[in-house]
């Protein structure tokens, strides 16, 4: 499960830029090419949050189409599946991808509060 490095991931670049902050949110734009699961992604930073100490932080996730650039017919399509990029139009495989590929945190909200302590029993 890649979900689970890329969760890894997302938090480095969160602390690196959250500067001590508390973090309330973390936006992440994912493209349809980069075969990313959203629910195991929220699940493994449902993980990865707490240990790196982050334990309120909500992950929002922006799913982005694919669409590509036919270089034998011209056209831009939109493509629907993740398994092929043949040009809609003409069936060609010689296509330059548009959008599809990101996997970029867009933004963060961070407040001064504390996070919440848990009572332990």
């Amino acid at each position: 499960m890649h979900e689970l490095a890329l969760c890894e991931a997302i938090a480095d670049v969160v602390k690196s830029h959250a500067d001590g902050q508390h973090v309330d949110v973390v936006r992440v734009r994912i493209g349809a090419l980069r075969q990313v699961v959203p629910e195991s992604l929220s699940f493994c930073w449902s993980m990865v949050r707490d240990f790196a100490d982050m334990p309120e932080a909500e992950l929002e996730l922006e799913s982005v189409t694919a669409a590509v650039q036919c270089r034998s017919c011209g056209h831009d399509s939109e493509i629907t599946s993740q398994w092929s990029l043949l040009c809609p139009r003409c069936d060609s495989a010689d296509v330059a991808v548009l959008r599809g590929n990101e996997f970029l945190v867009t933004s963060l909200d961070v407040s001064d509060r504390e996070p919440q302590q848990t009572q332990k029993e």
